[in-house]
């Protein structure tokens, strides 16, 4: 065991599953064995953690599913910490590690031997009809607007760059990463994005209208989504639920200038994990 402390690490647990209480464990008693503090943290969505927000970390470990992913991205994105996803739900497009091979990670991560993919994040911001405007916020897969009510759309200002495209009469309209082309954007027939791109896509969800197609769009355009209506809405981002809209209120959205840092063990085969995400056969 080393004598002196050498460094932070921050392991994000899954708030309900006891695997990953038992996982938070073991892996607390394996970096502490190697002389690092250890930082456990149960996230909390859109709370500042202390723990992590202060001080250098060396790496935070997610233990749970991509939506665990999401937090620890959203806990540590600023401050470029590496980020090793250890998989506790479905076959995850983000967590790279199965429980079985975290140690074996852990030594990996010590040795220098493994890479950080950087995925391109979304910085998010709502302007009220007053023209106030909340503070950033920052997704690594999308920002939605859905209405809140059965029975109608929401009617959505939709303007890129600064200047007006096109109304939507819709149940939703979200703003997707490259990464998050394969969450909500693909359940609402959006286009796939490989991960290394840098773009993103606007895709209405159950358009009342003619045009319905998504749009894909440069990372230095940026993206407003007015609610004209006094039907409110909600924004949700990376699955939670942020603010509650009234209409005049636009939601900005842009690319974020900081990406997620990712560790992998060698380039991940996105295609392969698409393919058996989604059960794909060749016929």
């Amino acid at each position: 065991m080393a004598s002196t402390v050498t460094g932070r690490i921050a392991l994000i647990v899954h708030p309900t599953r006891a695997a990953a209480k038992q996982l938070a464990e073991q892996a607390s008693t394996w970096w502490e064995g190697h002389g690092y503090q250890v930082v456990e943290v149960t996230p909390v969505d859109g709370a500042v953690v202390p723990e992590v927000a202060n001080g250098d970390l060396a790496f935070a470990v997610s233990l749970g599913g991509d939506g665990t992913m999401l937090r620890t991205v959203q806990l540590t994105v600023g401050r470029g910490v590496p980020v090793l996803g250890v998989n506790l739900g479905n076959l995850g497009f983000l967590t790279q590690v199965e429980p079985a091979g975290m140690e074996g990670a852990f030594e990996r991560l010590l040795a220098g031997d493994y890479e950080v993919e950087e995925r391109m994040t979304l910085d998010i911001a709502v302007r009220t009809g007053g023209g106030r405007s909340s503070r950033p916020l920052l997704a690594l897969n999308e920002a939605a607007l859905e209405k809140t009510g059965p029975g109608h759309t929401i009617r959505v200002g939709v303007s890129i760059d600064h200047r007006p495209f096109l109304t939507y009469a819709v149940d939703g309209i979200l703003v997707a990463s490259p990464t998050g082309s394969t969450a909500y954007n693909f359940s609402a027939r959006g286009p796939i994005l490989s991960p290394h791109l840098r773009a993103m896509v606007l895709t209405p969800v159950s358009p009342h209208m003619l045009f319905d197609r998504s749009l894909v769009l440069e990372p230095d355009e940026s993206i407003d989504l007015q609610l004209l209506d006094d039907r409110p809405a909600a924004l949700v981002v990376d699955g939670s639920t942020v603010a509650m809209l009234e209409a005049g209120d636009t939601v900005e959205v842009s690319a974020g200038p900081r990406p997620a840092r990712v560790v992998c063990f060698g380039r991940r085969d996105f295609h392969a994990v698409l393919r058996a995400k989604f059960g794909l056969t060749d016929r």
